[in-house]
């Protein structure tokens, strides 16, 4: 089932390590791709398409101007709107009715949401009902939604992996 995430509001200079980790998130934990609105950032975006291309998987970073035509275009693909929000229903009381969808565009704020967002989404969805960050919201969600089966994930084309010990860090390249 494809997953799909949109990062709204990136701000040049303020928000290059968060969106970065975003993306990063949404990669290793199963989205196919991560769409950036907000200020136009090449750095980002190259930056996340090359982990993936090094690390592996069928992921892509890709920036639109305008998120409403985001919304607009994935929700004509039969795509579910899923905002993620402290404001929301909690996931654990509707992430069954979410994995029954096809496919889903998960949607995490910068700066301000937008209220026509919260219109928007067919679910407005809380991972914790206290202030926290898109990236953990993000991560929180994907795992909810995969049933952890994501951590054992397998990457195609990779052409990096680690390899797990208990202390030091081990870097491999793949044959």
């Amino acid at each position: 089932m494809p997953i799909s995430v949109l990062r709204l509001g990136h701000r040049l200079g303020r928000d290059a390590r968060i969106s970065t980790h975003c993306g990063l998130v949404a990669r290793a934990l199963g989205a196919r791709e991560i769409i950036y609105t907000g200020e136009r950032d090449q750095i980002l975006l190259e930056s996340v398409n090359e982990t993936a291309n090094r690390w592996g998987g069928p992921f892509s970073a890709k920036y639109e101007e305008n998120w409403k035509h985001v919304v607009k275009k994935y929700r004509k693909r039969n795509f579910s709107i899923v905002h993620l929000t402290m404001y929301g229903m909690p996931v654990q009381k509707v992430i069954r009715r979410i994995r029954k969808k096809k496919n889903i565009l998960v949607i995490i704020g910068g700066e301000k949401v937008p209220p026509q967002v919260y219109q928007e989404a067919d679910f407005n969805i809380a991972v914790t009902g206290q202030p926290h960050s898109e990236v953990a919201a993000l991560a929180i969600f994907l795992h909810e939604y995969f049933r952890g089966k994501e951590l054992g994930k397998k990457f195609r084309g990779a052409k990096l992996k680690i390899k797990p010990q208990s202390r030091g860090k081990k870097v491999e390249g793949v044959d």
